[in-house]
């Protein structure tokens, strides 16, 4: 089976597209959100897999969980999600969709990952150096690895920045192998 990620790409950018012509994406984005922790949930996967129930319950079971105002074109999103049995592709349709809202934003979210709690004032000063180094303007999201020993790893989309001791370490055990 193809990669949720990928099944999710053209639902995310039909939908991105739709949100912005009609100025909701915010809201969308807010409703996406709270589908995809919804769809997350192992009971909500199995009454969406439940063959007793018809896709008409299915679509009123998520819709009746959802506690935000959807936008009014939502109901015809859940019909499709429901009707080609993809409601389980929400978290990564809710991903693509914040990464096209941002990189239409001309922003970026940079996951940033440190060994040791980081102060806010330490944020901002890595905030502002990784700015200048990727060019474009990042949403912090800090968290503690302990498993990195020391330093920080930063992740800007696909692309990753690593200065912590365990992949210095993993540096310098390639190279003694290699030796």
């Amino acid at each position: 089976m193809a990669e949720l990620s990928t099944i999710a790409r053209p639902y995310a950018e039909a939908l991105f597209a739709a949100a912005l012509s009609k100025s909701n994406v915010a809201q969308w984005s807010t409703a996406l959100n709270e589908l995809a922790q919804l769809a997350s949930f192992e009971q909500v996967q199995e009454v969406m897999n439940d063959p007793r129930l018809t896709k008409e319950q299915r679509k009123g079971v998520l819709q009746g969980l959802v506690k935000s105002a959807l936008p009014a074109d939502a109901s015809n999103f859940l019909d499709l999600l429901v009707e080609n049995d993809r409601v389980v592709t929400l978290p990564q349709i809710a991903e693509q969709f914040e990464d096209l809202k941002n990189r239409h934003d001309g922003s970026a979210i940079a996951h940033i990952y440190s060994a040791f709690e980081l102060s806010e004032a330490q944020v901002q000063d890595l905030v502002a150096g990784l700015e200048k180094k990727f060019g474009i303007k990042l949403k912090p999201e800090v968290a503690v690895d302990k498993s990195l020993i020391g330093g920080i790893r930063v992740t800007v989309g696909d692309q990753v920045l690593d200065t912590s001791v365990q992949a210095q370490l993993a540096r310098l055990r390639d190279t003694l192998v290699a030796a």
